[in-house]
């Protein structure tokens, strides 16, 4: 007889743990997953903790696997483009891709969280909730656990372990007592707050439905999501200190004032504006690097808990989600062979999380300063004529990342090769109509092979 598969416990019932434990429990292992909070099913989601998540090719390749993307069609609305909004009001729309299909869909992170984990359940998947993870012995495998209502201790046995639990691991924090065990962890000087622009009297969106709002204005930015219920989910980034920070607006008036200075447009549509943000918390945002992620053989950590990376490339979920393929395709090739899943598994994500990591810092300078400059929109537009000309060796580095499944560290290096031929092209002419062709052929012959894109 062949012995009973590793029983797996996952730290953490966000989004990584359940989709996991889906496809875990489609392998045939035990799986229990323990969480900090109370069942959202149940109890109310925090305020500031359902934001919106740019859910894009990776992530529903993900959930394709688990077989719930068609599920979930019915709690997205694709996003076509971004829609900029100038401090006088007006409107510049930017598509992301070359055609109808190449959207990103905005999809709330409750809605997703809830649907994950009724299908871990429906799977055989265990959630215990209001149960902590205080420690862990990497030398015995035993976890520690704290009943957050009766703040009862206990210790339980582990065979495998993996951390989804975030940022914040506490798995994490266990490995950081270990020899040579490297951490580094950089907090944006910015933070953010969500706050709401409510449906019209119909029902109805009082903006374009099918866009990514955004409002730069410099060093600081308002973004907007839309809901299926007809709602955006909005968020405004701010530094923490300073002249226009959250410091700086302490009173109901003050954040009217600013926001009808700076987002004006925004703001009429706002009724509850400084009830939303005065209730609702102010989030940090951090990236974090560490290495190794596994220990022993039998504690991993994935996501979050691995590499945190700040939201500006809309791509948490979507990392996150792909780390779970990547896991569950080593298991599928080695059988429940740890040590080798495990090593393999950080050789295959590390450098693609950490190239997402930068360019999602990249990303952030982009969205506050430059989706608004004439000169980096007329870029864009000969970006995606370079593509459709050459569809198998150029490929804009938004596209790499969001459309396809290519490595992140590959959609990094070929940007930069990429960034320097377009400053060529584009920095001697004004119109796309001006673009010499020849010498586009030759640098992207010269610079650039064709490109490999997984299906």
């Amino acid at each position: 007889m062949n012995p009973p598969p590793d029983k797996i416990t996952l730290i953490g019932a966000g989004l990584n743990g359940p989709l996991l434990a889906i496809l875990l429990r489609q392998r045939g292992f035990e799986v229990e997953i323990y969480e900090r909070r109370p069942d959202m099913r149940r109890v109310r989601v925090d305020a500031g903790r359902s934001i919106n998540l740019a859910l894009s090719v990776r992530g529903i390749y993900a959930l394709q696997r688990a077989g719930l993307w068609e599920r979930m069609r019915s709690i997205v609305i694709p996003m076509k483009g971004r829609m900029m909004h100038s401090p006088a009001g007006e409107l510049t729309f930017q598509p992301y891709g070359q055609n109808e299909a190449e959207v990103i869909n905005s999809i709330s992170r409750a809605e997703l969280n809830i649907a994950l984990m009724n299908a871990a359940e429906e799977q055989g998947a265990l959630i215990h909730f209001n149960r902590r993870c205080t420690g862990y012995d990497l030398t015995t495998g035993s976890l520690k656990l704290r009943e957050e209502e009766t703040r009862k201790e206990t210790a339980l046995s582990t065979d495998i372990l993996i951390a989804c639990d975030g940022s914040a691991s506490a798995i994490r924090t266990a490995m950081l007592k270990k020899n040579r065990f490297d951490f580094s962890q950089q907090h944006l000087g910015h933070g953010y707050k969500e706050l709401t622009i409510p449906a019209g009297i119909r029902g109805e969106h009082l903006l374009e439905a099918h866009a990514l709002h955004i409002w730069p204005r410099g060093n600081l930015m308002l973004i907007a999501l839309p809901n299926i219920d007809g709602t955006f989910a909005c968020i405004l980034f701010l530094p923490f200190e300073g002249a226009e920070s959250f410091a700086a607006l302490a009173s109901p008036e003050e954040v009217l004032a600013f926001f009808h200075s700076r987002f004006a447009d925004a703001a009429r549509l706002m009724p509850q504006l400084a009830e939303n943000y005065f209730a609702n918390p102010t989030g940090s945002m951090v990236t974090i690097k560490c290495a190794p992620w596994h220990a022993n053989g039998n504690a991993l950590l994935l996501g979050d808990a691995a590499h945190a990376i700040v939201p500006f490339f809309g791509q948490g979920i979507n990392c996150g989600f792909e780390d779970c393929t990547t896991l569950i395709d080593l298991i599928d090739r080695h059988g429940p062979d740890w040590p080798l899943i495990f090593n393999e598994f950080e050789s295959a994500r590390k450098a693609n999380t950490d190239a997402i990591a930068d360019m999602a810092l990249e990303n952030f300078i982009e969205m506050r300063d430059r989706v608004s400059d004439s000169r980096f929109l007329f870029r864009k537009k000969v970006e995606l004529a370079l593509e459709q000309k050459y569809p198998s060796l150029f490929v804009p580095k938004y596209a790499m990342v969001t459309f396809h499944r290519i490595p992140y560290s590959v959609a990094l290096a070929r940007g930069t090769v990429q960034e320097r031929v377009l400053a060529e092209l584009c920095d001697p002419i004004h119109r796309i109509e001006d673009l010499d062709w020849t010498k586009a052929d030759q640098l992207i012959h010269r610079n650039l092979t064709p490109l490999e894109i997984p299906q």
